[in-house]
């Protein structure tokens, strides 16, 4: 089992950032690809960024591209989304997530494990 567990979320306007964290516990995060998704209200739950378990090679979606970075620090166990020129339509929960196997899938249900979730407010 692994533990996920978000913070850095709130409330920012148009064109500024935010920097999310994801602490990871249990089972060695290590060993995991690390991802971020994010829901808006009456939307489905979409794919924004992942990282190797090492952190060498990342994607993002074509939203983000440019404006977010992910990366990790696996001796403190912890993702990072670093979030820049945020727009209102970036409005969401952040959630980050966790698989044990390579790849960097871009589907939710390719991750296993699962944070709470950080609401992140884009106003214009």
């Amino acid at each position: 089992q692994v533990q996920l567990v978000e913070s850095g979320g709130g409330t920012v306007q148009a064109g500024g950032s935010l920097r999310l964290s994801c602490v990871a516990s249990g089972r060695t995060s290590s060993r995991h690809v690390m991802g971020w998704f994010r829901q808006a209200p009456g939307k489905d739950r979409e794919f924004v960024a992942a990282t190797s378990r090492f952190g060498s090679t990342s994607t993002y979606a074509d939203s983000v591209k440019g404006r977010f970075t992910i990366s990790r620090d696996n001796v403190r166990n912890t993702i990072f989304l670093q979030m820049n020129i945020l727009k209102p339509e970036d409005t969401a929960v952040y959630y980050c997530a966790a698989r044990l196997y390579e790849g960097l899938p871009e589907g939710p249900d390719e991750y296993a494990y699962w944070g709470q979730g950080t609401q992140v407010t884009v106003s214009s």
